[in-house]
């Protein structure tokens, strides 16, 4: 748990140090899905498993977005693709807290 804990504190400070020049929104959206996803695992209503798939998918559209980024222009083409992500993540992270299974 505290691993755990410390694994995606650590997530979150290496996107905070990310470059976000051109994305603030898209980083603001990350940095709270982030968070949404240790409170989960704090409450518990994510499980390790669910977290850390979560985490995996968060550095997927990181990566995303610094190619994107590689050119120095982020293209309006780019950013929905990463926007499109985000919202499918948003919506697996709240279904997942949501749907009354605990991992105690």
């Amino acid at each position: 748990m505290k691993k755990l804990t410390l694994a995606i504190g650590l997530f979150i400070a290496g996107l905070a140090v990310a470059n976000a020049q051109n994305t603030p929104v898209i980083e603001e959206r990350q940095q709270n899905q982030i968070q949404r996803i240790d409170q989960g695992v704090k409450s518990g209503e994510l499980t390790g498993k669910k977290a850390r798939r979560f985490a995996r998918e968060q550095r997927h559209i990181q990566r995303e977005k610094q190619r994107a980024k590689a050119d120095g222009v982020v293209t309006g083409r780019e950013r929905r693709h990463i926007r499109r992500d985000q919202r499918r993540v948003s919506k697996d992270i709240y279904r997942q807290k949501n749907d009354n299974q605990s991992r105690n």
